[in-house]
């Protein structure tokens, strides 16, 4: 089963807590889950800053500056990679060196016929 993981931490705590060995750590999962054939990709996020929201409503197309809403941690980053089962995904998701100072979502990917 494919499931994205979800990165959250709140981007004030970030300066601080990137070090060269959380990096490290990050780069090791990654390899870890290329090596073993499961990783499909992952990736970091560019600050809330740069994002962009787009919506439309009534057939009216809204775009504005920031993410969808305010919240206390943002999406940081992602991995999309094929697991064993939930447990399975957990137990990667508990070496995400965020998870320590946010969370990490995991949700199962829904399979759409012709999309790869």
């Amino acid at each position: 089963m494919r499931y994205v993981l979800l990165v959250y931490a709140d981007e004030s705590l970030l300066p601080g807590f990137m070090t060269a060995d959380v990096i490290g750590g990050f780069e090791a999962l990654g390899r870890e889950l290329a090596t073993r054939g499961r990783l499909v990709t992952m990736g970091g996020l560019a600050s809330i800053t740069s994002a962009t929201t787009v919506r439309v409503r009534d057939g009216e197309v809204l775009v504005s500056d920031g993410p969808f809403a305010e919240t206390r941690e943002q999406l940081g980053g992602f991995s999309v990679a094929g697991f064993d089962s939930l447990d399975d995904a957990c137990a990667h998701a508990l070496r995400v060196p965020t998870a320590t100072i946010g969370a990490v979502e995991i949700r199962p990917i829904m399979e759409i016929a012709g999309a790869g």
